[in-house]
């Protein structure tokens, strides 16, 4: 199995920046594609950010191109996400998810998940 844990969560002002972490533990984590989802409150969870399980495919949600950026570093088992220009539109539980070598945008391809970080933007 391989075990995820985000971090880097918090409250920002709109149009300000955060960057959130997934930390991997097993020695198979350079064999998984890595995806970035977000739940906002009372709606579905969705897409957000992919990386291939070499990082040369990446993929992005329509909603967040330009703005965010999804890279991983195989050696240190961690992947990340920069997002910039936040809106309050953003504001969602962000959770890292994990699958075997290719990013696909549904959730239930994913076989693995962490627990989740709160990203709140203010107006």
């Amino acid at each position: 199995q391989v075990h995820l844990v985000e971090s880097g969560g918090g409250l920002v002002q709109a149009g300000g920046s955060l960057r959130l972490f997934c930390a991997a533990s097993g020695q198979f984590f350079s064999s998984y594609a890595m995806g970035w989802f977000r739940q906002p409150p009372e709606k579905e969870r969705e897409f957000v950010a992919g990386i291939s399980w070499n990082g040369a495919d990446t993929a992005y949600a329509n909603s967040v191109k330009g703005r965010f950026t999804i890279s991983r570093d195989n050696a240190k088992n961690t992947v990340y996400l920069h997002m910039n220009s936040l809106k309050p539109e953003d504001t969602a539980v962000y959770y890292c998810a994990a699958r075997p070598i290719r990013v696909v945008t549904t959730t239930s391809a994913y076989d693995y998940w962490g627990q989740g970080t709160q990203v709140t933007i203010s107006s």
